[in-house]
């Protein structure tokens, strides 16, 4: 990247700096007119300098041409002007001064407006660079830096270089024009009193930056100091484990106070330089209306300035302070903006970067890959320039199975980057059918080939999204008009140097999955989960999804339909006792209290029972079906039932779980109420605390819990708050709750919800079980089992996939590398999560899938190596031994040894 700031400014903005500094020049003239005009309005207009006698007029506007005299001997006029009196006189030019002051106002507006633009143009340009950088770093580079810090660079650190662009060019001009002007008009006045400007300016503009050299220093400091904080911060996150784990949170807080230390006294002694300079700046700047005062009024009394100059000389000084001090603020800035402009890129230049014409959007994925791999002295080095892999040789076909095998750090892992293209290697070649493989486009190595490592990242979105995230390598059908990016959008993206790619474009290459389209994706998604045993893992998040019923009306019917199925089959097995349904006249003993109060799933999240103590609504209702003292003698029950309980027990205690009321950190503040309550009675308490034993009935579930709070009067009484809510919300928030309705699918609940329609019963034994599989029959007899793994693929795996265990994110990471169909399939120790039967099944599994394609596994077990057609052996970085499973057992060999080891 261009290390200047100011080069790389005038590279990517030529044309518009040159428009904002003609329009400077331009103000120029305008500014010098308006600094003129109190001079002519104090001396013309009040004084009546020219209407000594009445009736006497002057001209105004009168123009005449500059040296006329000298060049033609007489003056030549070029407009006479127009004849006033004094009176109009002043008027006229009062009214032009105001003239001017709305001329300067415009081209300030105008110059700022465009500056303003132009800066966060190549703001957004800068920004995209540096990201698109980190899209291009090599990977052992990108494993080294911290996300943290790249981030706060990218985001933060940049952030100033925006203001500045702007002014980079025109800020000097213009405010160095509008000084020049300025101590021409004083110069043109009075000689003397523009020397005395002149001195004093020089002197502020040689001392100020001299003194703030120091607090630029200071600055770079607490920027390096603030970045590391930063970065310190993000490992906490990441380590948050090992910290708690290990009893290190007072170390941690101890670094952090440190480092905040050091920023503290960076930022103090550039609290007290600055200070100091802008008072050294101050004290200079009234210095010279002294003079002025004091040095111009004896002038003005000795006849030799008039008092119209004096007083436009003192108006033309007090603006002079103004650019002079925002022209070393500049300096200042400049300064500062060039080191942080360095210390960023110099962020984002690592040794090696990955050619931009490599990830083009214009390269094609070329033929499928053929012919051999071959690898000759193949060698990589770390950043000690220690052999991590050292002079292997081998030669292998693209469609064999390929099984990597060797112990820890003997460089298997930094093979398979290579043979991926991840890596590039230090020295020898890698070559597919010939060509190496650091040259090719990432159109081949990311399409033709796929590659799947130990730790798989998977992007916040849903199973499906991240499913499709191979198949997105560029836009192949333009988005529907309604969601599709502006025109004027996409031009301005072209003028920051972003691409002018659509975003909400289809993207999905169907064609490299096996599909026609949209319409028959699905199937393959479901076919690769098959592969990689994640369909059941789908299908427990379908039961636990949604639908939306007006985009599949028919999955909707066909739910009815299966909780129809699922009442029939309960009741022929003798199993209907275990699923109590809902029924909007009565009491279900299974559910909370605030299901059956609300007799629904709640769309707002005001109406979840955690919120419906402060609910307004709900409040009302039970308060008209006076229920809210009963609620707050259930609270009141069961905060001293659990306090009881919890007594003795220490925090995470499995009891915290099945009564979960209350939680071990709010566990002390009840036991003050409790023991408030007992001492002084209920009506002692304050809104706090009876708001807080508001909320405990609403998660109360008689069978579950069993404290005898709900019997068949406190059922009643619900049941007919129920209905009185319900009247309430279909009148003034139909949109809040998605009503229970035995004959309706309810859009808010879960498919599972939706077929059972209604709770377990609690306390049978083997309940949940048997629900399960009859469930799984029904499903299965109306066709329905696809419908929910489908509804399972919206399923949100969380940032990092953290809501899906180790395993199922291994299994997602190889069900996204079968879908693309690579022609060479690289895995890297992928299924080791799993125990020896699993990883025995899903090699079988995969390798008979991919019969005839190529697949290269380092492998977590050897002995599973018998499933493949050749086998590397690796040792402290070298290739060992190479051959077929049984060549290899049939002798003494390091293959032989691992084998035995495992």
């Amino acid at each position: 990247m261009e290390p200047n700031i100011f080069k790389y400014v005038w590279r990517h903005s030529r044309a518009e700096q040159l428009i904002i500094l003609l329009l400077v020049v331009t103000s120029l003239p305008f500014y010098y007119f308006s600094l003129n005009l109190p001079k002519q309005i104090v001396n013309e207009g009040i004084q009546g300098q020219g209407f000594e006698s009445p009736g006497s007029t002057q001209a105004l506007f009168r123009i005449d041409l500059p040296y006329g005299e000298t060049l033609f001997g007489a003056p030549v006029t070029l407009f006479d002007g127009i004849d006033l009196v004094q009176r109009d006189m002043l008027l006229g030019l009062s009214f032009s001064f105001l003239a001017l002051v709305m001329v300067n106002g415009m081209f300030k507006l105008v110059i700022n407006t465009r500056k303003g633009r132009m800066g966060e143009r190549l703001l957004r340009r800068l920004r995209f660079e540096l990201a698109d950088r980190i899209l291009r770093f090599p990977l052992p580079h990108l494993k080294r830096v911290k996300p943290s810090e790249m981030a706060t660079m990218i985001k933060d650190e940049v952030e100033p270089l925006g203001g500045f662009i702007g002014d980079a060019f025109a800020t000097p001009l213009f405010l160095g024009g509008q000084a020049a002007t300025a101590m021409l008009f004083i110069m043109v006045q009075s000689f003397w009193l523009g020397l005395v400007a002149a001195g004093v300016v020089m002197f502020q503009s040689f001392l100020i930056p001299r003194l703030r050299r120091r607090i630029l220093v200071l600055g770079r400091e607490r920027q390096l100091t603030a970045r590391q904080l930063a970065g310190r911060i993000g490992e906490i996150i990441d380590g948050g484990v090992e910290v708690q784990a290990n009893d290190a949170t007072n170390y941690e807080r101890a670094d952090l106070a440190s480092r905040l230390g050091r920023i503290f006294k960076i930022r103090y002694e550039i609290y007290q330089r600055k200070f100091f300079v802008k008072f050294l700046n101050n004290l200079l700047a009234q210095v010279t209306p002294f003079v002025f005062y004091a040095g111009g009024g004896l002038l003005a009394i000795s006849g030799h300035l008039d008092i119209g100059a004096l007083v436009a000389v003192i108006a033309a000084y007090k603006d002079l302070p103004s650019p002079i001090k925002e022209m070393i603020d500049w300096d200042q800035q400049r300064l500062d903006v060039q080191i942080k402009y360095e210390q960023v890129i110099g962020q984002f230049q690592p040794p090696q970067l990955i050619d931009a014409t490599q990830q083009s959007t214009d390269n094609d994925a070329g033929p499928p890959l053929s012919g051999q791999i071959t690898a000759s002295a193949l060698t990589l080095l770390d950043d000690a320039d220690q052999p991590l892999v050292r002079a292997v040789n081998f030669t292998i076909d693209v469609t064999q199975h390929v099984a990597i095998v060797g112990p820890s750090g003997s460089g298997t892992e930094q093979l398979s980057y290579m043979l991926s293209g991840l890596v590039w290697p230090s020295s020898g070649s890698l070559r597919i059918d010939g060509r190496d493989i650091e040259r090719l486009p990432t159109a081949v190595t990311g399409r033709r080939m796929a590659y799947v490592g130990p730790s798989a990242y998977h992007f916040p979105g849903s199973l499906r999204d991240n499913l499709l995230y191979g198949l997105k390598h560029r836009p192949l059908r333009p988005a529907d008009p309604e969601r599709a990016i502006s025109h004027d959008d996409l031009v301005e993206a072209r003028r920051a140097g972003n691409p002018d790619l659509d975003i909400n474009a289809d993207w999905i290459d169907y064609a490299a999955a096996g599909a026609e389209g949209p319409q028959d994706i699905n199937a393959r998604l479901l076919e690769v989960l098959a592969v990689v045993d994640l369909k059941g893992d789908a299908y427990r998040f379908g039961l636990t999804g949604t639908i939306d019923p007006e985009r599949s009306p028919g999955v909707a019917e066909s739910i009815l339909m299966a909780r129809a199925a699922l009442i029939e089959r309960l009741q022929s097995s003798g199993n209907d006792d275990l699923v109590v349904r809902f029924e909007a006249d009565s009491y279900n003993g299974n559910a909370s209290v605030a299901e059956n109060l609300l007799f629904g799933t709640p769309r707002s999240p005001e109406f979840a029972s955690k919120a419906l103590a402060q609910n307004a609504v709900v409040a009302a209702v039970l308060r008209d079906a006076g229920l809210t003292d009963a609620f707050i003698g259930m609270g009141v029950t069961i905060a001293k039932t659990m306090v009881e309980i919890f007594a003795d027990l220490p925090p995470g205690h499995p009891f915290f779980e099945q009564f979960s009321f209350i939680s071990d950190d709010d566990l002390p503040e009840f036991r003050t109420i409790v023991t408030r309550v007992e001492s002084s009675g209920v009506d002692a308490l304050d809104e706090a605390a009876r708001e807080l034993l508001l909320g405990l009935p609403f998660n109360y579930v008689e069978a579950r819990h069993r404290l005898g709070l709900v019997d068949g009067d406190m059922a009643e009484r619900l049941v007919a708050a129920r209905q009185r809510l319900a009247e309430r919300l279909e009148r003034d928030l139909p949109d809040a709750v998605e009503f229970y309705r035995a004959d309706a699918y309810n859009a808010a609940a879960s498919l599972q919800d939706n077929i059972l329609f209604g709770r377990l019963a609690f306390g049978q034994a083997g309940a949940e079980q048997i629900i399960g599989d009859t469930l799984a029959e029904v499903l299965d007899d109306l066709g329905l089992r696809e419908t929910v793994i489908e509804a399972g693929l919206d399923y949100n795996v969380g940032l990092g996939g953290v809501r899906l265990s180790a395993i199922q994110r291994q299994k997602l990471a190889l069900a996204r590398a079968l879908l693309k169909r690579p022609d060479l399939l690289i895995i890297n120790e992928a299924a080791a999560a799993m125990d020896g039967a699993g990883q025995h099944r899903l090699v079988e599994r995969l390798l008979d899938l991919r019969q005839g394609q190529g697949v290269i596994w380092v492998l977590h077990r050897p002995e599973l190596a018998s499933l493949f057609d050749t086998i590397l052996v690796m040792r402290d970085g070298r290739l060992v031994e190479q051959g077929s499973y049984g060549e290899l057992t049939q002798r003494e060999s390091a293959f032989k040894d691992l084998v035995a080891a495992e």
